[in-house]
């Protein structure tokens, strides 16, 4: 008798551990698909920028130092790690801000608003800007449902055990630059 107790008990612990883990390789998972569809939205981003730079160029070629500096730091987002978190977040903030600025600098220029491709540009961006914030939304659950298993008991101690790690918030510093640029024609 005493044996089937043991023998259950194992059994019920095995079990347990097993439940465990794939909550934690499950979550890990999660985690990793949010940033994934984050990074396909800053790709997405990074490509559209290029032609509203070039767009813009054509009307407003006297503000280069605005268009350079777009360019720079989408090359400067576009070569960080994609597994960087934190950089990303702050590469992409300064873009965001950057991108801000453009638009403002297109306020200036009414043949600009007018043009067909210049405010296809803007939807196409506008729309990404929101795919991002959503991904960041995912990214950013899944990352605390990771988190909470990794440091809660008793999945704290298989993720010790199996080297679980908490993940990374994908933030924006200032709050200030968390509002997406607002740029009204």
């Amino acid at each position: 008798m005493i044996t089937w107790f043991i023998l259950a008990a194992v059994i019920a612990l095995s079990v347990l551990v097993i439940l465990l883990y794939n909550n934690l390789v499950k979550k890990r998972q999660m985690v990793e698909e949010g940033w994934s569809g984050i990074d396909v939205q800053l790709k997405r981003r990074n490509n559209l920028i290029p032609n509203l730079v070039e767009t813009v160029k054509g009307y407003a070629s006297h503000e280069q130092e605005t268009l350079d500096a777009v360019t720079k730091l989408r090359t400067d987002a576009g070569r960080l790690p994609k597994d960087d978190v934190a950089g990303r977040a702050q590469a992409e903030e300064a873009l965001g801000l950057a991108l801000g600025r453009l638009f403002a600098v297109a306020e200036a220029y009414p043949d600009l608003k007018a043009s067909q491709n210049f405010s296809d540009l803007h939807a196409s961006l506008d729309e990404i800007e929101n795919a991002i914030q959503m991904a960041r939304r995912y990214y950013n659950g899944a990352v605390r449902g990771l988190n909470v298993a990794v440091e809660s008991f008793p999945s704290n101690l298989i993720a010790t055990q199996f080297k679980f790690e908490k993940a990374e918030y994908f933030e924006i510093e200032d709050a200030a630059e968390r509002a997406v640029p607002k740029v009204e024609f």
